[in-house]
């Protein structure tokens, strides 16, 4: 449920934890292409030390991120997490030509679990992820089973590796597979302005209690619904970034959002997406992108 308080409140997953709906994620903080350490490590660290100072407690990060570079960075800017949780994702791996091939067999699972509490330094993982699909747009779910890998996750959190588990690019049919293996507290799925597939999964998920992490909140937009968002964000004398943020915030209570940025001024804007109110007359504009 969802309770008042800065950062557009926060959201109590059934049976996990409370966040503030304003997250932030952690993937831009390496290098070019997600691959290697970030062009400024102090920029960095200053990022994420500055994101907790305003209030945010839901991190977003992933060992494939560098590979382990935001991993490493949180842990240098965080540990040892007070009141701040920790989500990341496995089931993917990172080859030399800048690819995401999947790695989701309990075997490959298990090492991205520990390579996990490795580098960030903990002997139990917050929440942890299993990202299922990406087809030909790398964004999509790709229907069919997904028993095994997340059975094998809801193994390691029967031996407390894990303390929750989520999905991320999933359909609804794969949730609800997951959901009679272990407990869902989250799902993370490509969902914006423009881009709006899930809205029945999303208000099945609030009915249930489980937040809904949406990721690209610019991402798969046309060129003349780039300009409407631009008019929109000209009007309001915000970003075009704040004002998508603002419009997922306003959809749902159990949306939770997780802008990245490698900038403390960026990570400053995204922030006041929060208090950022949309009159009805921009609402009309962006529920107008919508093909």
């Amino acid at each position: 449920m969802m309770a008042d308080s800065g950062l557009g409140g926060t959201f109590t997953m059934a049976g996990g934890p409370t966040v503030s709906r304003m997250g932030y994620g952690a993937m831009q903080l390496a290098g070019p292409g997600v691959f290697g350490p970030p062009a400024d490590r102090d920029e960095a660290i200053a990022v994420l030390r500055t994101a907790v100072e305003l209030g945010i407690d839901h991190i977003d990060t992933a060992d494939f991120y560098g590979p382990h570079v935001t991993n490493e960075l949180i842990r240098e800017a965080l540990a040892p997490y007070d009141d701040v949780l920790i989500v990341t994702k496995v089931g993917a791996v990172r080859d030399e030509q800048g690819g995401w091939p999947h790695a989701r067999s309990p075997e490959q699972l298990r090492e991205q679990v520990e390579s996990n509490l490795r580098t960030l330094g903990v002997d139990a993982l917050d929440v942890v992820n299993l990202r299922v699909g990406g087809g030909p747009d790398g964004h999509s779910p790709v229907p069919g089973s997904i028993a095994e890998p997340f059975g094998a996750l809801a193994e390691m959190r029967e031996q407390g590796l894990i303390k929750h588990l989520g999905v991320s690019v999933v359909d609804e049919a794969q949730v609800r597979e997951a959901q009679s293996i272990a407990p869902v507290v989250t799902v993370q799925n490509w969902y914006n302005v423009a881009h709006r597939g899930d809205e029945a999964l999303i208000a099945s998920l609030n009915e249930q209690g489980i937040s809904y992490v949406p990721f690209w909140p610019l991402g798969g937009f046309t060129p003349i619904q780039s300009a409407v968002l631009d008019t929109v964000a000209k009007d309001l004398g915000a970003s075009p970034q704040a004002v998508a943020l603002a419009w997922l915030l306003h959809q749902s209570p159990n949306i939770c959002v997780i802008p990245g940025t490698s900038s403390v001024a960026h990570l400053r804007e995204n922030v006041a997406a929060a208090s950022l109110e949309l009159p009805d007359d921009a609402l009309a504009a962006l529920d107008g992108i919508a093909g």
